[in-house]
């Protein structure tokens, strides 16, 4: 395959291990669908989805808890204890991403995520630093899988479709990059992740 030019990474589900459930289950413990509940119907994922978007966190869950003050304590968690839903890095990506910078390959991070989160985890975690620039939806009032996330994303950070190969771990944000005319893999694992760039020339073969 043609090398291209840049690297564009997802960040959740492919360096950072994101779940609500991470910090819930603190509160739920093994009552399970107490805690799905809270999750599909209080604070639900269209509901994260426009925080996403640019929605301020602390509007988001005033209105939660005004329409379920029985779980304000809860919904207040969402903004206060955010990080508690990050498990950790994901094993091996980091060191993958590693290697593209030592081999001078351009990476840029392309996430779904809030602009306080996100303002936040740039300081937290060193490797964010790395990227030669980013695109996160809160800032651009934009988010996956919508089409528009990628045809706003090409011009603004210099690039065309097939400039770029995408990593994402939602096939439905790979689907619409491609649909974007962009390369793009489902991201499994690092080593496959790996497999994938040494097939496009990005990395050597082990």
């Amino acid at each position: 395959m043609s090398p291209v030019q840049a690297v564009w990474f997802d960040l959740g589900g492919v360096f950072l291990d994101w779940d609500p459930r991470y910090l819930y289950r603190k509160f739920f413990g093994d009552d399970t669908q107490a805690m799905e509940h809270f999750l599909s119907v209080v604070c639900p994922p269209d509901w994260h989805a426009e925080q996403d978007r640019g929605r301020p966190i602390a509007e988001a869950c005033a209105e939660r808890k005004a329409l379920y003050p029985e779980y304000a304590q809860l919904i207040d968690a969402w903004e206060a204890r955010a990080e508690e839903m990050i498990k950790g890095v994901i094993p091996g990506t980091v060191e993958v991403f590693a290697e593209l910078r030592l081999a001078g390959v351009s990476c840029y991070a392309l996430s779904n995520m809030e602009r306080e989160n996100w303002e936040r985890r740039y300081q937290i975690y060193d490797f964010l630093r790395w990227f030669d620039g980013y695109f996160i939806s809160a800032l651009e009032g934009v988010i996956k899988p919508d089409l528009a996330y990628f045809q706003k994303a090409l011009p603004k950070l210099g690039f065309s479709g097939p400039d770029v190969f995408f990593v994402d771990d939602r096939p439905v944000n790979v689907e619409a990059a491609r649909a974007c005319g962009i390369d793009a893999e489902v991201f499994c694992d690092a080593g496959r992740l790996r497999e994938d760039l040494v097939l496009r020339r990005l990395l050597p073969a082990a």
